[in-house]
């Protein structure tokens, strides 16, 4: 324990009376040298606040105690506590401060007796060159503490717009990132990192523009076919008594592009513009007549002509009705083509007793080449001919008939 000392000699009168106070001013002057021998003084330093002080004998930690300084055990105090006191000694304390530090992202907290951040980073062996720190460099480190976030600097990159930005980042995190690289995102495009990702060295992140637009087409409507039967027509026959026409619409689409690519491309609504018509077609019913049997082969030239005479007078290939069956079709053969049924014309376009066309043939029911079908064939589809047409269809030999 220190006994601060405030001693003051006090003057007496110069009338003291030797003889009576010798004794007692001997015993006086010796117990103040011994007093004084035991007295000392040192200087505290507490983290740099310099005190003299005046103490008798004791240790280091009598005088810290007497000055109302508590020692800690993150606190350095030299020389120690238990140091016995010496004259003109300095006493040294260092308080201890915690730091809670975070570097990139990872937290630790350390005891450091440093007084500033740049100290205690230094004290602690943190390579903080370049880096960004939530504090000033220079800021006091307070006995309170001090939490201190560090952001080294990082090589990263940013791809957006069909560009690669390469840089040296301080930002914590992507956010910050973009921010630094000058990149805006909009409202709707993609960020392949969330913005609060913290960065590493290496990191990259991409920006993908979207865009979104309508867009009209307009398609085709297949038209439709349906079938009717009817006893106008053999079986076999069709015709069409309706021709389809196909219709068209206008789709609207709703679309996505990507960085420019289109990537989605959906339907959001219809407009018919023209609808289709259907294609009605009417498939025969009625039963062929039986083909009548072939005229018996003349024996002779004038018989020949009295067959071709008695076929054409009797109205052989099947009867239809209406006047044609009385009509001389044997003469009207004779004309055309001499009566050969399986003649065709030099050109090839005409064909058997009458010289039907292939068009012409088929308008009436027939199937394949007049030239390979029957006589009683063809003389029925020149009869059903003429009840369409008149004789007109034979310009030169209709007179025949």
């Amino acid at each position: 324990m220190q006994l601060r000392l405030a001693h003051a000699v006090r003057k007496t009168s110069r009338t003291v009376r030797l003889a009576a106070g010798g004794t007692c001013l001997a015993a006086v002057v010796g117990g103040t040298v011994a007093f004084t021998a035991l007295d000392k003084d040192v200087v505290v330093d507490a983290d740099g606040q310099r005190t003299e002080v005046s103490a008798f004998g004791g240790t280091v930690g009598d005088v810290l105690q007497d000055q109302g300084i508590s020692i800690g055990e993150h606190d350095i105090v030299a020389p120690a506590a238990d140091t016995e006191l010496a004259d003109g000694q300095t006493i040294v304390v260092r308080y201890g401060r915690e730091l809670t530090l975070t570097v990139d992202g990872e937290t630790k907290t350390y005891w450091t007796t440093a007084q500033t951040v740049d100290a205690a980073l230094a004290d602690l062996d943190v390579r903080a060159d370049g880096a960004k720190l939530s504090a000033s460099r220079s800021e006091p480190l307070g006995r309170q503490g001090l939490a201190l976030d560090v952001t080294t600097p990082k090589e990263v990159a940013v791809f957006a717009d069909g560009q690669r930005i390469g840089l040296t980042s301080t930002a914590t995190d992507v956010d910050g990132l973009l921010a630094e690289a000058g990149v805006t995102v909009r409202e709707g495009d993609e960020v392949t990192a969330a913005g609060d990702t913290r960065l590493t060295p290496g990191f990259t992140v991409g920006v993908i523009r979207i865009d979104r637009s309508t867009s009209t087409e307009q398609v085709a409507i297949a038209h439709g076919t349906r079938t009717e039967e009817t006893d106008t027509l053999y079986k076999g026959e069709k015709k069409v008594v309706t021709a389809g026409v196909d219709g068209s619409k206008t789709l609207t689409y709703a679309d996505v592009f990507r960085d420019g690519v289109r990537t989605q491309h959906d339907v959001t609504g219809e407009v018919v513009d023209l609808a289709p018509v259907e294609e009605v077609v009417q498939v025969g019913t009625k039963a062929r007549p039986a083909p009548a049997p072939a005229p018996a082969a003349a024996s002779s030239s004038s018989s020949s002509s009295s067959s071709s005479s008695s076929s054409s007078s009797s109205g052989g290939g099947g009867s239809v009705g209406g006047g044609a069956d009385s009509l001389n079709w044997g003469a009207l053969a004779k004309c055309e083509s001499g009566g050969n049924p399986s003649i065709v014309s030099a050109n090839g376009k005409y064909h058997g007793l009458y010289q039907f066309s292939v068009s012409t043939w088929k308008s009436v029911g027939g199937s394949g080449l007049p030239s390979q079908a029957s006589a009683d064939e063809q003389t029925y589809r020149a009869k059903l001919l003429y009840q369409r047409s008149g004789a007109g269809q034979w310009p030169v030999c209709g007179k025949k008939l």
